[in-house]
């Protein structure tokens, strides 16, 4: 008798936690928190420039932007950062109006240090500006073209590890540097993270958490297969687009037994989406759980004002409530609406308050969720053979047009 499956067995948290511990020692994002940011911290206080052009592209600048994006609100950055990802023309000269040209430090991230996008962008604004070693910055691995170059015109290079991939860099040098010439309190990120990493592995204040609802996600993939992050702060925005990469990219995979694996992963921001993707939630399909992000502390006290639109006596209710209180209340209304429908999975995630600590916190976490899924799944986690595929293809297109 032969036999074979298409199947594979759930393992026991046990086993899950055991397999995400022996990955410490070989993925590097686990380490990360715990890094010496004394070399970051020297060399951007010494930045005298007043604009910052990041040069990247996706795990090379999500993370940081999401951070940048959460804290801007909230502090008085003297200094003015700028993404450069996309290759479209038009988006690539708005963002160099924004710049002066002369008075901008570049810093140029890219992993493997031949990403296409970020080594076009690179030689269309080294033909704006000279670069050298007193206006230009490499970020990447240590034996990459990239850094090669930047030795070879004596630039300033800082180290991506081998082993930390892309879209889990945020609290490596990709992130750290352009956040610390920033402004931001690194070390305050990295002990966010850092509490996060010892409360999962040592002290197990997360380990329920994060394993029942990677359990949950796995168990019911096939009825509940996308999810759907639904953030109550615009301030989040850029996270959103963070996580639909690091869902995206880590778990669209083909596992052990050769079966597509997908959890497709969707950013919303409350209360905008409310009057659009929220019907579809309420409504349709049952094949979606839900992550509601609230903010406890917003640190603003901006209130709605009284008397000062006539023909609204229906609204005043309004009158002389802070838009903290607003928002919030817009958020548990949503929740409870939800919660009402009985037949959609949803769970709360509360940030105690917009600041370094909190946010890196939430990335972390998300992080490791992100890990915990893929070994429930069996896939490898850290590739993305679907992304690499597209740029094999693009390079041979471009070669056989030379």
């Amino acid at each position: 008798m032969q036999y074979s499956k298409s199947f594979y067995q759930i393992k026991s948290n046990e086993t899950i936690f055991e397999n995400v511990k022996k990955e410490i020692g070989q993925i590097g994002y686990y380490s990360l928190p715990f890094q010496d940011t004394t070399k970051v911290k020297e060399f951007a206080k010494d930045v005298k420039q007043s604009h910052v052009a990041v040069i990247g592209i996706g795990g090379s600048t999500l993370g940081t932007f999401a951070i940048y994006q959460f804290l801007k609100r909230t502090n008085d950055f003297t200094k003015k950062l700028h993404f450069f990802e996309s290759t479209d023309p038009t988006d690539i000269k708005q963002r160099v109006k924004k710049l002066d040209l002369e008075d901008t430090i570049f810093l140029i991230i890219s992993k493997s240090g031949t990403t296409i996008e970020t080594i076009s962008i690179f030689k269309y604004l080294s033909s704006l500006v000279t670069m050298n070693e007193n206006n230009c910055v490499i970020v990447s691995e240590t034996d990459s073209k990239l850094t090669a170059f930047a030795k070879q015109n004596s630039m300033q290079t800082f180290e991506i590890p081998k082993n930390v991939g892309g879209r889990f860099s945020v609290f490596s040098n990709v992130g750290l540097l352009p956040l610390a010439i920033l402004g931001v309190n690194i070390d305050e990120l990295l002990q966010g993270a850092k509490e996060v990493h010892n409360s999962f592995f040592d002290e197990e204040k997360y380990y329920d958490i994060l394993m029942e609802k990677a359990r949950f996600m796995i168990e019911n993939k096939n009825r509940f297969n996308i999810n759907v992050v639904f953030s109550y702060s615009a301030s989040l925005e850029g996270f959103n687009k963070w996580y639909i990469q690091l869902w995206g990219e880590s778990l669209g995979k083909i596992n052990i037994n050769g079966t597509k694996q997908a959890l497709t992963p969707i950013g919303l921001i409350g209360p905008v989406d409310q009057h659009s993707f929220l019907q579809l939630i309420a409504q349709g399909k049952r094949d979606k759980t839900v992550t509601f992000i609230k903010v406890a502390n917003f640190e603003d006290d901006t209130i709605i004002p009284t008397n000062t639109l006539k023909g609204f006596q229906e609204l005043t209710y309004v009158d002389n409530l802070s838009f903290a209180k607003l928002i919030d209340e817009q958020a548990n209304a949503t929740i409870q609406s939800i919660k009402e429908l009985s037949d959609i999975p949803y769970d709360i995630i509360t940030i105690n308050k917009v600041d370094e600590f909190n946010i890196a916190k939430l990335m972390y976490s998300y992080q490791l969720l992100t890990s915990i899924v893929g070994k429930f799944v069996q896939i490898d986690t850290y590739n993305q053979p679907g992304v690499e595929a597209g740029k094999i293809i693009l390079k041979e297109k471009l070669n056989n047009k030379a």
